[in-house]
């Protein structure tokens, strides 16, 4: 086995990844209170529809071919400079494009800073075209500390600029200002730190073998891109800019939380996956292990956090946003199955087999567009509450290829992660209870998160969950690899 894919390198690019993510996303999440205390829900509703138009371009710069660079058995520096200088005339296809249609959509929103913030946000798609394939040379080799110091780096000084720009009286300028210079300081941050430079060779048969696994990568992500910011087009459009900042707001502490937790596992798993892709047992193996870790450790925070949603909002947000309540709630649910989706499709790419990945998607998104065209004319809660049942369903669809693939089945994978979420269900409805004392919202809270989490690690405890040994066993190995780098 290759030394970069053992056991304790994988734990210790698990540990970097994981405190890059916590570290990164914890800033931000701090970055973003000071930011909705500072400013209005419209204004958070305008960048969000900045955003889909951002992000849509940031596919075809981004996705599908860093991929490629992970999964691809052997590469070199041909493969990263072909696709480093492919991803950057991309970038500079798609800015002109945004440019020169900023004003119509500026028009059709009926927004008018829209065409401003749409020129100058989308020059993140040329620190985009670098930092794609940095990523992937961090990924590949497991590098994680070096992006562990890039991203808290960046997120750090774009906090920094965000909030004093809030605090300029700046508005919806100060959002822009942090988002930008977020990723250009992580792509500065990055060519310092990992030792990878672009080579002036172009190779079109090295881009053409790439692009074989990855235009199916890129139309998977652009379809899943599409998808899900689809609903922020039309609630900016039929509804308001407001109703889009409290629906955005309920969406951002579930999303942070698993994007940070299962994001970090499932980055290190890909690359640990792909290098048993010959080796179904194993990787099997490395699957449910990715599975049943991520659902220990996101249900109790999913459920929790629906159960304590509106201390937690006017506490942390202020009253102001109330009305986030309900789809904070409603995104809890639905993250907590996002675990199972992402190990699932992870497992699929590493085995190579992205046309199975564009087919799913496919699948799903026809299902989604069906269940959103229902729930569009039923307002707002009713489009967050059709994507759960979206999602219901994609965990079933998205489980289904690996009955073959890697002999594991439904059935394995809900007895997988059903003593988690059973436990976690418990700790849900006892905390749950506390709502309804005649406290302050400040005291229910804590007394909130200090009971669920000893109910959470007792219950572990007593039902012998294999996860909370596991993690334990695992934190105990890090600390004594630590401690005898120390030594030596």
């Amino acid at each position: 086995m290759n030394n970069k894919h053992s056991k304790e390198s994988v734990l210790a690019s698990l540990f970097w990844k994981l405190l890059e993510r916590g570290g990164s996303q914890g800033i931000q999440f701090i970055v973003q209170i000071i930011l909705a205390r500072l400013l209005a829900p419209e204004q958070f509703g305008v960048i969000a529809i900045v955003m889909v138009f951002i992000n849509l371009a940031q596919v075809f710069v981004q996705s599908g071919f860093s991929t490629a660079l992970i999964q691809k058995k052997d590469t070199d520096d041909e493969d990263f400079s072909s696709i480093f200088y492919l991803s950057l005339i991309i970038a500079l296809l798609l800015y002109t494009i945004i440019f020169f249609t900023a004003p119509s959509i500026s028009v059709f929103y009926r927004e008018p800073m829209l065409s401003p913030m749409l020129r100058v946000l989308s020059l993140i798609l040329f620190t985009g075209a670098l930092n794609s394939v940095q990523n992937a040379y961090v990924a590949r080799n497991l590098m994680f500390k070096k992006l562990f110091k890039s991203s808290v780096g960046a997120i750090v000084i774009s906090g920094i600029l965000g909030v004093t720009a809030a605090y300029m009286g700046m508005g919806v300028w100060a959002l822009v200002i942090q988002q930008l210079s977020n990723q250009i300081s992580i792509s500065i941050i990055m060519w310092f730190t990992v030792n990878w430079r672009p080579k002036l060779v172009f190779s079109f048969k090295k881009v053409k073998k790439l692009f074989s696994f990855g235009w199916k990568l890129l139309a998977s992500s652009l379809l899943n891109v599409l998808y899900l910011e689809i609903r922020t087009l039309f609630i900016g459009r039929i509804y308001s800019s407001s109703a889009l900042g409290f629906y955005n707001r309920g969406e951002q502490f579930p999303k942070l939380i698993v994007n940070n937790i299962d994001g970090s596992i499932q980055s290190v798993m890909l690359p640990t996956l792909s290098a048993y892709q010959d080796n179904k047992i194993r990787a099997k193996e490395i699957m449910r292990r990715s599975i049943v870790t991520s659902s220990f450790l996101v249900f109790p925070m999913m459920i929790g956090m629906a159960v304590v949603a509106e201390p937690l909002v006017v506490i942390v947000l202020t009253e102001k946003w109330l009305p986030a309540v309900p789809f904070l709630q409603i995104f809890c649910l639905s993250y907590a199955l996002v675990p199972i989706h992402t190990a699932n499709l992870q497992a699929i790419n590493a085995m190579g087999r992205s046309d199975i990945f564009l087919k799913l998607e496919m699948i799903k998104k026809t299902v989604g567009l069906i269940i959103l065209g229902i729930s569009l004319p039923l307002g707002v809660y009713a489009i967050a509450i059709g994507q759960l049942f979206s999602g219901i369903i994609s965990t079933f669809i998205n489980a289904y290829p690996n009955k073959k693939l890697l002999n594991y089945s439904y059935k394995d994978q809900l007895r997988d992660i059903f003593p988690s979420f059973f436990i976690a269900l418990i700790m849900g409805v006892v905390v749950y209870v506390f709502n309804y004392l005649n406290l302050g919202e400040g005291k229910i809270l804590l007394l909130q998160l200090l009971t669920g989490s000893l109910i959470y690690m007792g219950l572990a405890k007593i039902f012998k969950i294999d996860s909370f040994d596991y993690l334990i066993n695992t934190m105990k190995q890090l600390k004594k690899k630590r401690s005898d780098s120390n030594v030596r």
